[in-house]
């Protein structure tokens, strides 16, 4: 009974932990769209003139995820995640507090980037914390579906809060934000401290603290890391991932325009829904939340593939050991469930079409977003293994910077080709990029033997796969080498 009661309240306690995960990135999602629906307001009150520095607020935004990867990625791995984790959130509450007084544009768009800086750490650190955690990838796998769940929804609720606080003033987008934060922050207060290496280190410490004489170290403090070799490993192999892996080469590129295409449509959806179908502020934000009743979909399916699987290794189905069928079908769906929401929203959004047509064509885009999202990163885990960090550094970066550009197209685009080749041109280009899940299927056996990261990783492997026989031998060789123990007899006794 006291040991079930024992593994309940681990169980809790992981529980919470990956609730205040999601907590976080909740906030940090929802800053990233609040300006949303207060472009008007912002405009009125800051004197904004051109209408291309009203993409401003949530471009910079994403230039801190660009930055802010990088920079608490490698720190969570010699600090700690508590540590990181409740700094950047009192960070990311103080700019948005700053945000809120801010005396002109420039101090506003200057808020805003240190406040996306500080709201990078949740999506770069809360996969280690749910990784630290659990162990049994199931366990793991369900975690980050909620997490990426979450990831998709922030950014729907960003503009429904700005839609309807705006018309009050524009600042109380920004309140909203700030009390959410500051309700959020109790509960981030109380993370634990998940990270092996740091926690083993605490502990030496606190024994040599009680007893001096004694010398006690953790493996962390024995690694004398300098800043120039962390700047090799945590900014230069993401980037040479990126440039010379053809797997995280083209999985970027997937990711990054499906991720530019959703921060789009924060400029697109004022042009499609105020003036076909007359909603106000508040209504167009929620037109967003077809898309995250898709993603809800995408988290059902990825569940349900999830278990599939499993039950075909548990009978030792052939093609569960092959990489790339895996993660990769999730894919094959997803890349045409988004390609044909563009293409509906783009063609239904008519006034001789009733307004839910075009929000139900959010559904299979929200499901085709999420699902990529999830298919293509775990692929990259899974085929880089311990190099993974830097591969979802360079996914991470890489999307973000298209987050943070392609917006800027959105207006001109949708004015000059109108809502529907607007929307098919994003639609081709998603089009052209279903192409990638499958040809990794086809050939990602070849790319991976090519590649030197997989054929370091590979070699690795067998060193480690050697030196365990190794080790082994040497053990029954001992073994066999010990005189065989018998009990004595009355004649050895004499």
């Amino acid at each position: 009974m006291l040991v079930t009661r024992r593994l309940m309240i681990i169980q809790l306690r992981k529980a919470t932990t990956v609730l205040i995960g999601i907590a976080t990135v909740m906030n940090s999602t929802i800053g990233s769209s609040l300006p949303s629906g207060d472009s008007d307001a912002l405009a009125r009150h800051f004197n904004v003139t051109i209408e291309e520095q009203l993409v401003l607020p949530n471009s910079i935004y994403l230039v801190g995820y660009v930055v802010g990867p990088l920079l608490f990625a490698p720190l969570s791995e010699s600090h700690g995640r508590q540590i990181i984790m409740i700094g950047t959130f009192a960070g990311y509450t103080i700019f948005t507090l700053a945000a809120c007084l801010a005396p002109n544009w420039a101090a506003f768009n200057i808020f805003r980037l240190f406040t996306g800086i500080f709201a990078a750490s949740p999506n770069s650190v809360t996969g280690g914390i749910y990784a630290d955690l659990y162990n049994s990838p199931v366990s793991r796998g369900r975690a980050m579906a909620l997490f990426m769940t979450a990831t998709t929804w922030g950014p729907i609720l960003g503009p429904v809060i700005s839609g309807y606080l705006a018309p009050y003033s524009w600042r109380w987008p920004f309140w909203c934000g700030l009390i959410i934060a500051g309700a959020s922050a109790i509960a981030v207060a109380c993370l634990p401290e998940t990270y092996g290496p740091v926690i083993l280190q605490r502990r030496a410490k606190k024994m040599r603290k009680a007893n001096p004489g004694l010398k006690v170290w953790a493996p962390l403090d024995y690694e004398t890391a300098t800043v120039k070799d962390l700047v090799k490993v945590f900014l230069g192999r993401p980037f040479r991932m990126l440039f010379f892996e053809a797997l995280v080469l083209f999985s970027c590129l997937f990711l990054s325009l499906i991720y530019a295409v959703l921060y789009m449509f924060f400029q697109a959806f004022p042009l499609i829904f105020p003036p076909v179908y007359g909603f106000s502020n508040g209504e167009e934000g929620l037109a967003f939340f077809g898309i995250g009743v898709g993603a809800i979909f995408a988290c059902v399916i990825y569940l349900w593939w999830d278990h599939y699987l499993r039950a075909a290794k548990a009978r030792n189905a052939r093609w569960t050991q092959i990489e790339e069928y895996r993660r990769l079908p999730l894919a094959c769906i997803g890349g045409p469930l988004f390609t044909i929401g563009l293409f509906w929203i783009g063609w239904s959004a008519r006034p001789s079409v009733h307004w839910i047509v075009p929000i139900l064509g959010g559904v299979p885009l929200g499901t085709g977003f999420l699902l990529l999202f999830m298919a293509l990163l775990n692929f990259m885990v899974d085929a880089y293994e311990i190099f993974a960090a830097s591969a979802l550094a360079a996914a991470a970066c890489c999307r973000s910077a298209f987050g943070a550009v392609l917006p800027f197209a959105a207006v001109p685009m949708y004015r000059s080709l109108g809502i529907a080749w607007a929307s098919s041109l994003l639609g081709f280009a998603s089009l052209a990029c279903c192409v990638i899940p499958y040809a990794f299927i086809s050939y990602g056996d070849k790319i991976r033997a090519n590649s030197s990261f997989c054929q370091e990783l590979a070699q690795k492997k067998r060193r480690e796969c050697a030196e365990e026989v190794e080790i082994m031998s040497e053990e029954r060789i001992k073994t066999e080498e010990q005189p065989e123990k018998r009990n004595p007899t009355p004649e050895d006794k004499v």
